[in-house]
């Protein structure tokens, strides 16, 4: 399928010398790590082709050792589309809107950063109009324990689902809403703050496909999450939850995902239109963070 606008290449890009760098798959379902190349350089119009590609490819992209100022990250990010900026700005970084700070520091009695991001499995922004592309999060401080990230892989999903599921959920549409386990997650944690009523508004509900085609690969994945997606239009609430729930549990199964144990200055790129991730947890004791850019994408079909 042809590219969006946004992955044209400029002049001024193609006139940037290209970088000897590999891409090399991971022992996982899906996954790869890119070797050699320094996103603080600019990027020539054919290496970022090949990111791209690989990004359709493998839905993650592991990049080490990246050295770069959140400007930087954003100018990255920006390159694949518009940036998305988060419902919670009070976790944004300062002079920096487009990057959301995921962190579990507390720091004077508030909390740096959204330090339960990621609790329950999730695609990012599935709750908007146009869900997110994709979002690239950059390691800044990692605790000598826990933190990892899990991602699955939901074309697999999809292409592994039993018949008799694969019947129940062709054509069928679900709403997404961001309220849908919030007050959960305020009962538990102090990064949950009270929303207004023009956060609330930003967060409307919005339905999709329980099924999506990924708009630049043609591919079918399954587009539901426990964190996002309450129901499924036109079934009894019954059924409805029944067919998520093994939706949800198919999903997850260990052959669908990918676990990735962070290393210092680590940038991780994934594609939400291919998959979930999930939050492995971080000890309350020791401290992480990361920031966070997100990529708006297309409305769902």
């Amino acid at each position: 399928m042809t590219t969006t606008a946004p992955f044209v290449a400029s002049a001024a890009s193609s006139a940037h010398a290209s970088q000897r760098f590999d891409i090399l798959p991971l022992d996982a379902p899906l996954g790869a790590e890119v070797v050699g190349l320094d996103l603080a350089q600019p990027l020539s119009s054919e290496d970022f082709a090949r990111i791209h590609r690989a990004h359709l490819d493998h839905h993650v992209l592991v990049f080490r050792d990246q050295r770069i100022t959140p400007e930087q990250q954003v100018e990255f990010s920006r390159r694949f589309g518009p940036l998305q900026i988060h419902v919670l700005h009070q976790f944004a970084l300062a002079g920096h809107p487009e990057v959301l700070i995921v962190s579990n520091i507390v720091e004077n009695g508030k909390p740096i950063g959204l330090g339960d991001a990621g609790h329950f499995w999730h695609s990012d922004l599935s709750y908007k109009e146009k869900p997110s592309l994709g979002s690239l999060l950059h390691a800044k401080e990692l605790p000598a324990e826990g933190g990892d990230t899990l991602f699955a892989n939901m074309h697999l999903a999809w292409d592994t689902l039993p018949a008799h599921l694969r019947s129940a959920v062709q054509g069928r549409l679900a709403e997404h809403t961001y309220l849908a386990r919030y007050a959960e997650l305020q009962a538990r944690s102090p990064w949950r703050p009270n929303l207004t009523a023009e956060q609330i508004a930003q967060v409307k509900p919005v339905v999709h496909p329980v099924v999506r085609t990924h708009p630049e690969t043609g591919r079918k994945a399954l587009f539901v999450s426990e964190h996002f997606t309450t129901r499924i239009v036109d079934l009894p609430e019954d059924e409805s939850r029944a067919l998520l729930d093994a939706l949800f549990a198919h999903s997850v199964r260990a052959e669908h995902c990918y676990r990735h144990k962070w290393r210092e200055h680590d940038l991780v790129f994934w594609d939400n239109r291919s998959l979930m991730h999930l939050a492995a947890g971080t000890p309350d004791h020791l401290r992480r963070k990361l920031y966070r850019t997100t990529i708006e994408g297309d409305t769902p079909f």
